[in-house]
């Protein structure tokens, strides 16, 4: 898995099997609950236009800090694009970015908030997500919670609800939104209410 030899796929090796194993060593040395543990590859374009973002999620808690709220962890430290400017250069709409709430872990250092991003397209469009702890939660350890699993979905014009999986395509129809949730961080030590 971590040394592939050809010809054995190697896609999303630096994306997404990396916060895994750094997930798996801090939380092995139990200094650190699990982060989002995903980059949440989002990519669209068409024969025109090509897009490609990475989407932050939860950081996992420690002993004495909490985790930070939407945030790339690990290994990348990537930034978003403006909304204004995928929005002037591409025929989409960034319709909400924000801190996905209640996602954290619940403990003594509570795990850091996941993010919600919804994209509406304007055109037909070719759609690519590559994420992961959509079936799994990030960890909590010392008896804090674990973080909210992430989600993927399209609303179909808005409205009618169609699941995706955590690595998925599909093509989408102008009015279709694009719906990510990234997972929250686990939380550290448990919390004994006052």
């Amino acid at each position: 898995m971590l040394n592939p030899k050809f010809p054995r796929a190697v896609v999303a090796g630096n994306v997404e099997t990396s916060q895994a194993v750094v997930n798996a060593l801090w939380g092995a040395l139990g200094m650190l609950a699990g982060s989002a543990g995903t980059m949440n590859n989002l990519s669209f374009g068409t024969q025109k236009y090509q897009y490609y973002e990475t989407i932050g999620g939860g950081a996992g808690a420690g002993p004495g800090f909490h985790g930070t709220d939407s945030i790339q962890t690990h290994m990348t430290n990537s930034k978003m694009t403006d909304p204004e400017v995928i929005e002037s250069r591409f025929p989409v709409l960034v319709k909400e970015f924000g801190i996905r709430k209640e996602s954290g872990g619940k403990g003594a250092w509570c795990g850091g908030r996941g993010t919600v991003r919804k994209l509406e397209f304007l055109e037909s469009m070719h759609v690519n997500i590559i994420s992961n702890n959509r079936f799994h939660q990030p960890f909590g350890l010392a008896g804090g919670q674990a973080g909210q699993r992430g989600s993927n979905y399209v609303l179909r014009q808005g409205l009618e609800k169609q699941e995706l999986a955590s690595v998925d395509r599909f093509d989408a129809d102008p009015g279709d939104v694009m719906v990510i949730e990234t997972p929250g961080g686990g939380a550290y030590g448990s919390h004994d209410p006052e």
